[in-house]
């Protein structure tokens, strides 16, 4: 059971909370604490799973696999994600704290509150464990709590709708509770360039002069001068287009303006992302994944073609030595993209990978914080998690390896903007939100993909 935390609380995050020592906000070797503890937890949780995964593999040798060991297996490996996921949020608190603390000066005296709140409800109740929504149902009013534990049936009281219940209306207030959807960090990954027209250009330099020997005294003939090539990124327009009635934005309990912005503008993140990944290059920007792909070298490819390297099995790791394809994959990439190179898969693909060891009985994957961040590395090389790469299937290319700057551009025309329109339909008002963006692979050498083929 996860430990009462005033973070917790505000953001409705965990689902069952227990009284933890109160310890002082302003206290730096505390918040870092916090930190320490989710850091020693995941490294345990990854330590748990490479031990129950040589188990694994042990029994499989000896007698075929274990359908309970492979469950086990599994379940400490969704622990990682859930670790890793704590981890991160530990080091956010940590941050936001810092920042509170440093603009105000002392302790957040909303967390304290909560704290205090906290602790009221425990000794009211007597208990020790209880939900968020327990808690936050008995904050508003610690008092009403005891007095309609000692109130009769017949009473008037808020509990009962005929006995007065009727008249008190309802706090609609609460935080609203999000989906969350899994995206991918291409954005971050690749080349983002601003621009003001409708399209961006640049020129192909991949070509060679010739040269050739000669002799002292022989005649020198005209030899090829290099050619250029051009490539271009239009831009494309993503919009959205929601009526909400006058009334319901005047009577709402809530901003429905600021939601619907922040809505559209997360909608159009997740849109724009899948497209750099799959998307078709018509009315949308062409993804990574749709260009074409060979086995074929750098130096006998064409340009415009990814390089692909096999797995060893259709939809799988070979069953042997898995992990020297991925080797394979690390050193088809120049030493020049090498340096700033990063893995991109989903987060099952992970989990597949997590399993692989080297010929000397190592696993690639490792975890650690470096530079006050997370981070997953394969072979000493960071992986980050993106969703819009394909699940492990017969031919999928669902690891790519590459400097993604090098390989991919994003183009801004204009950020999200948003037109309100109250005239044209009378009691409707219309949102018409717009962003325009593209993007497109610039460089095939700088990143190359593993085929999940035989």
């Amino acid at each position: 059971m996860m430990q009462y935390r005033k973070s917790a609380l505000l953001a409705g995050a965990a689902p069952c909370l227990a009284i933890a020592p109160e310890r002082k906000d302003d206290d730096p070797a505390a918040l870092g604490a916090e930190v320490k503890k989710a850091v020693e937890g995941l490294t345990k949780t990854f330590e748990d799973f490479r031990k129950k995964n040589d188990e694994r593999l042990t029994q499989a040798e000896k007698k075929g696999e274990d359908a309970v060991t492979k469950d086990e297996v599994e379940k400490l490996n969704k622990a990682i994600d859930e670790a890793k996921a704590e981890v991160k949020k530990q080091l956010d608190e940590l941050e936001a704290k810092a920042n509170r603390l440093s603009i105000a000066g002392g302790a957040d005296p909303e967390a304290l509150a909560e704290v205090k709140a906290a602790a009221a409800f425990a000794k009211l109740t007597g208990q020790k464990d209880f939900t968020v929504e327990q808690l936050k149902e008995y904050r508003s009013d610690l008092d009403s709590y005891l007095r309609r534990s000692e109130i009769k049936a017949t009473t008037m009281q808020v509990g009962s709708d005929p006995a007065g219940g009727y008249l008190v209306t309802p706090d609609t207030s609460g935080r609203i509770v999000k989906k969350v959807y899994e995206s991918s960090p291409m954005r971050q990954l690749a080349n983002v360039v601003t621009i003001g027209t409708d399209k961006l250009e640049g020129p192909i330099d991949n070509g060679e002069i010739d040269a050739a020997w000669v002799g002292e005294v022989t005649a020198r003939a005209q030899t090829d001068a290099a050619t250029f090539g051009k490539w271009e990124i239009p831009v494309h327009e993503l919009y959205a287009y929601p009526w909400v009635t006058q009334k319901l934005l005047e009577d709402s309990s809530i901003d429905l303006e600021a939601w619907l912005a922040d809505k559209g503008s997360g909608k159009f993140a997740r849109k724009e992302t899948t497209g750099y990944y799959t998307g078709s290059g018509v009315n949308q920007p062409r993804g990574v994944l749709s260009y074409e792909f060979s086995d074929a070298t750098d130096a006998s490819r064409s340009w415009g073609v990814f390089q692909f390297v096999k797995s060893g099995a259709n939809g799988a790791y070979a069953a042997t030595d898995p992990a020297d394809k991925l080797i394979d994959l690390i050193f088809e990439l120049k030493a020049a993209y090498r340096q700033n190179a990063r893995f991109q898969m989903n987060r099952r693909t992970m989990g597949s990978t997590r399993k692989l060891k080297d010929g000397q009985g190592n696993y690639l994957v490792d975890v650690r914080l470096r530079d006050g961040a997370l981070v997953e590395t394969i072979f000493g090389f960071p992986n980050v998690d993106a969703e819009d790469m394909p699940a492990l299937a017969a031919n999928s290319y669902s690891v790519g390896f590459g400097d993604w700057a090098e390989t991919y551009t994003i183009v801004d025309r204009l950020g999200v903007s948003v037109v309100r329109d109250n005239i044209t339909k009378p009691g409707f008002v219309k949102f018409h939100m717009r962003k325009r963006t593209g993007g497109g692979a610039v460089n095939f050498e700088s990143a190359k993909f593993l085929k999940f083929a035989a």
